[in-house]
């Protein structure tokens, strides 16, 4: 059965994408620690990041870099934290944290954004991607 990531590649379920590529996914966490947490993905459904080849665990680093210089010229923070827990999806996923304290890479703190705000920042970040 496909994971809620595989189905939100497939676009089965909406998501807040601000990034792309034939490998990699990158869509804003719907349930943010901060104002601009994104979830970065392979396509490859694999539920351990250390049970990928090591040519797509590069990758995925690779475009998660990216999406984090995106990320920091979209929101104001001192830095992008990243965080891979991987506990609540079984598939990959990197987490890249806007931060200004550490507080903010704490999953018990959780942000509110609208709609709008999403798609704005969502926006932002994908205009920023390289």
């Amino acid at each position: 059965m496909a994971t809620i990531f595989t189905k939100i590649i497939n676009g089965e379920i909406p998501s807040y994408k601000v990034a792309e590529d034939e490998n990699y996914f990158a869509f804003l966490d719907i349930n943010p620690n901060a104002k601009g947490h994104t979830l970065v993905i392979p396509k490859q459904e694999v539920n351990k990041i250390f049970d990928l080849d090591e040519s797509t665990y590069s990758g995925l680093m690779s475009f998660a870099y990216r999406v984090a210089k995106a990320l920091e010229k979209s929101v104001v923070c001192k830095r992008i934290g990243m965080s891979v827990v991987g506990l609540e999806v079984p598939h990959v996923h990197v987490h890249l944290i806007p931060i200004t304290i550490m507080d903010d890479m704490r999953f018990t703190k959780k942000e509110k954004l609208s709609n709008e705000e999403f798609v704005a920042l969502a926006s932002s970040i994908a205009r920023n991607f390289e």
